[in-house]
């Protein structure tokens, strides 16, 4: 008999597990999705266009809420787990909501959700959201151009607009950003590539992605999200850990899968973190992937003005995810305020306004500072009224990209950059030497 089965989502890894393990497959009818840790998802559908046969009508998707009426009404068969950066026990939590409703439980591994790729792949990955991905991959691209190596970039997926349309996004310009309606947290993780001269996939269809960005590479990096896995079997897989969040490694879904799967770990920010801190990292490393090779990083901290820093009162405005779901209490944008003298750090609690205070309330342990959310153009400006309502001499803005091009910050303003730094040896090119 057709199981009958609804995946739970956050508008990206479910969706390609529907992609790859589902659609087209005659034992399973995938009734619903839901959704959350994004805005304004559910309500909406996935598409005919992409579900496929069989879904003429598309698959609505749901806020999670809804989880246990839905496997009630629906009489749903199975539940599918498909998203990422969440605790082993807010996984079976879930699991047992779902077994007490009456259906089962799946998680899907890499066998199934792991395409084969023709060009060389290296995956960039995480153990947590926030622990440095980006200036990894960043740091990985420079090192293969610099042999000479056309290097295509494909992104987790982020598709919060039209799917149809975010079937398969190619972005080489600033132009390119604007002209698919970017939100901040797109722009976050695109256009550093594209400021680096390079070429970045994103979408919905990770095959169809796939085929296109073969044409034009040498070598192809997964650019992960959170800390889930990669879409793509990779033939060199590095995983980022962070001492600022000691055991988190061995505690959160599917960052330990990642872990155990890694052909090189990055313990990052060891500049930053307490040495006991590191020496935990290095020990659970050990104890569960002894094979891997292992890279000591730092990611120094620079700022565009110090002057603007000492003795004022600053609002610090760090990367959205990271301080929510990721559960990071400060970012580089504290580290700057405090190594540059900052007089006084701004709660801007009492000033934020609409979907601002929304997430504040849902993530009551955000640290004393702002979250770079931007979903969409209405939480860009209860963001940007946020900010101008907040009682500060500067702004620190320490996300991937200037916000400055996106909303209007009327008050003085600096950015934290930050790159990754390896420690000794071996590094980032001896690896990929290697590779």
């Amino acid at each position: 008999m057709t199981k009958r089965v609804l995946i739970m989502g956050a508008a990206g890894r479910d969706f390609h597990n529907f992609n790859m393990f589902f659609r087209g497959n005659k034992d399973y009818n995938v009734v619903a999705f839901t959704a959350t840790q994004i805005p304004d998802i559910f309500g909406r559908k996935y598409p005919a266009q992409l579900a496929g046969k069989g879904y003429e009508e598309g698959i609505p998707i749901y806020d999670e809420s809804e989880l246990v009426k839905l496997i009630k009404a629906e009489k749903i068969d199975l539940v599918v787990f498909s998203y990422s950066d969440v605790s082993h026990e807010y996984v079976m939590h879930k699991a047992c909501a779902a077994n007490a409703a009456g259906a089962d439980f799946m998680l899907l591994g890499a066998k199934h959700t792991m395409l084969k790729s023709s060009k060389p792949v290296i995956s960039i990955c995480a153990v947590r959201t926030g622990c440095g991905k980006s200036q990894t991959t960043r740091r990985v691209v420079q090192v293969l151009r610099n042999k000479g190596k056309k290097v295509v970039a494909i992104r987790h997926p982020m598709p919060y607009g039209d799917l149809v349309a975010q079937k398969v996004q190619r972005f080489a310009t600033i132009q390119d950003l604007k002209a698919h309606n970017c939100t901040i947290e797109e722009m976050e993780e695109y256009e550093p590539h594209i400021d680096m001269g390079g070429v970045i996939y994103a979408g919905v269809d990770y095959e169809a992605i796939l085929r296109e960005a073969e044409k034009e590479a040498d070598v192809i990096v997964w650019d992960g999200g959170n800390n889930d896995l990669p879409f793509y079997k990779p033939d060199l897989h590095i995983v980022v850990v962070d001492p600022h969040r000691p055991g988190h490694e061995l505690k959160y879904y599917p960052g330990e899968t990642n872990l155990k799967m890694a052909d090189v770990i990055v313990i990052n920010k060891i500049d930053t973190a307490n040495w006991e801190c590191v020496l935990e990292v290095q020990e659970n490393i050990f104890n569960v992937n002894s094979k891997a090779t292992v890279i000591s990083a730092a990611s120094p901290i620079t700022v565009t003005d110090p002057s603007a820093i000492k003795g004022k009162r600053v609002l610090v405005i760090e990367d959205g995810p990271t301080l929510t779901h990721g559960e990071m209490k400060y970012g580089a944008g504290i580290v700057a305020a405090k190594k540059f003298g900052a007089g006084d750090i701004v709660c801007p609690r009492p000033y934020t306004v609409g979907s601002i205070t929304d997430t504040f309330s849902k993530y009551p342990c955000i640290g004393t500072l702002l979250p770079a959310m931007g979903y969409g153009v209405k939480q860009m400006r209860d963001l940007e009224e946020t900010i101008d309502r907040t009682p500060c001499d500067t702004v620190i803005i320490a996300t991937p990209i200037d916000l400055r091009r996106l909303i209007k910050i009327k008050k003085t303003s600096v950015r934290v950059g930050y790159d990754l730094q390896e420690i000794g040896k071996p590094d980032m090119e001896d690896v990929l030497k290697g590779f």
